[in-house]
């Protein structure tokens, strides 16, 4: 074997071992978590930072590490194709042998072997990835870019700016292969598009809105406020001052628990205002999967949605934000109630979602409201506020009271409706001429 030989061996062996690291830094980028990279970096790892800057615009450094191992890959199949035609005479024993080796080196050596290793160990191969990557990226950035826009000019069409590899479709569309070759459940295969779809979901979007809300005014005594919490449910409730718009706090109910424990006095001479914390304040046009990230780094389960002018839209919930991802958290105490429960004294338990009209068909009654569909939203315009347990109203010659609130937002679920008698005309003629003589 010649001197030119063994550097052309030697130089085999260093690209298939380049193109196999740069497979394996293009899974691991993939796959690593970024809440572990943040956990990294506030360990004080100063490589996580490396890693950190990859994360923040990812399409830009795997189109590089995809372009280096293509180029590793091609140019140590060109040096094997010419170490074959100098050891064997003829030109097509040379190339059968030269494409043979290739395709298992290939697929042993740069696909199979590095990305196993990869989805083995995510954190530590990205985090070696990227100190290699980063720098790289900075010299070698703008030709990914030039050959994408070249690329996107040949092909007809509209391109991707940032290139077609790994794209959310291509993902999206692995996950439905996986869940017809049985790989994954359907349930699985709909949360992990529910991950992809939080992306391009506003705060907005799953936030319980102002309507709903149930709040505090801040001069209310700790004893009303222990049981409003009691009554509606909530052991956080947003403490306002002048009205809606004007947030002060959030008050905790074990905070009113352990005020009243240590002077009991206290709940009927101190004030909500004395034991509320901050509230947090996110505008709706916010990223769900963003302040989601902000909520679990800063320990904070919910905050108050406003909206472009500065007033309040809602709020949300960490809960809220994995719902959108997991479906509906149910409550334990939760069942299945019918629509429609008579009950012997003639009166009615109906569902807080039937309809206005379907309740006035019951009765027999004519009630019209265009503003509001069910039940429940009537209550809640009538009284001027969320209905929670106890709350009663009367509507042509109907009382509505609430019942059991039910659901992880302590929604009403029932509502008790029996009839009231209505005074007749002659009474109420006698009760104006009482009236007018005194």
């Amino acid at each position: 074997m010649s001197e030119f030989e063994i550097w052309l061996l030697a130089g085999i062996v260093g690209l298939v071992a380049l193109a196999a690291m740069f497979a394996a830094a293009e899974v691991a980028l993939s796959r690593v978590s970024r809440v572990r990279v943040e956990e990294m970096v506030r360990d004080g790892r100063r490589a996580a930072l490396r890693l950190q800057q990859v994360l923040e615009d990812p399409p830009r450094y795997l189109n590089l590490v995809l372009l280096l191992r293509l180029c590793c890959e091609l140019t140590a199949a060109v040096l094997v194709a010419m170490l074959c035609l100098r050891w064997f005479p003829a030109e097509w024993q040379a190339v059968l042998v030269a494409a043979g080796v290739m395709v298992l080196v290939s697929y042993i050596g740069i696909g199979v072997a590095p990305r196993t290793l990869a989805r083995q160990h995510p954190d530590r191969v990205a985090v070696a990835s990227a100190v290699l990557v980063v720098p790289l990226t900075k010299v070698l950035g703008p030709l990914p870019r030039l050959l994408i826009l070249i690329g996107n000019a040949l092909t007809p069409g509209k391109g991707f700016s940032e290139g077609p590899f790994a794209s959310e479709a291509e993902l999206r569309e692995l996950v439905d292969l996986a869940e017809k070759s049985q790989l994954i459940e359907a349930e699985e295969r709909r949360m992990v598009h529910s991950v992809f779809d939080l992306g391009d979901t506003l705060v907005r979007e799953v936030m319980v809105p102002r309507t709903e809300m149930v709040f505090i005014e801040r001069h209310k005594t700790l004893r009303q406020a222990m049981s409003l919490a009691l009554r509606s449910g909530f052991s956080r409730i947003p403490v306002v001052g002048e009205n809606a718009d004007d947030v002060v706090g959030i008050v905790y109910l074990k905070d009113l628990t352990r005020r009243v424990y240590e002077y009991h006095e206290a709940e009927n001479t101190e004030r909500v205002e004395s034991v509320m914390r901050p509230a947090t304040f996110v505008p709706d046009s916010k990223p769900a999967d963003e302040l989601l990230r902000e909520m679990q780094a800063r320990q904070i389960h919910m905050a108050i949605v406003v909206d472009e002018y500065g007033g309040t839209a809602g709020l949300v919930t960490i809960e809220d934000i994995l719902e959108e991802i997991v479906g509906e958290i149910a409550d334990e105490y939760d069942v299945e109630r019918p629509v429609v429960e008579w009950l012997p004294n003639g009166a009615a338990r109906v569902s807080a979602r039937l309809s206005v009209s379907e309740l006035a068909e019951l009765f027999d009654v004519k009630i019209e409201d265009e503003d509001v569909d069910t039940v429940g939203g009537l209550m809640g315009k009538y009284l001027g506020r969320v209905p929670i347990p106890g709350a009663e109203i009367t509507v042509q010659g109907l009382s509505l009271t609430a019942e059991s609130a039910e659901g992880r937002r302590n929604r009403i679920g029932t509502v008790l409706v029996r009839r009231v008698e209505q005074p007749s005309e002659e009474a109420e003629e006698e009760e104006h001429r009482e009236r007018s003589s005194a």
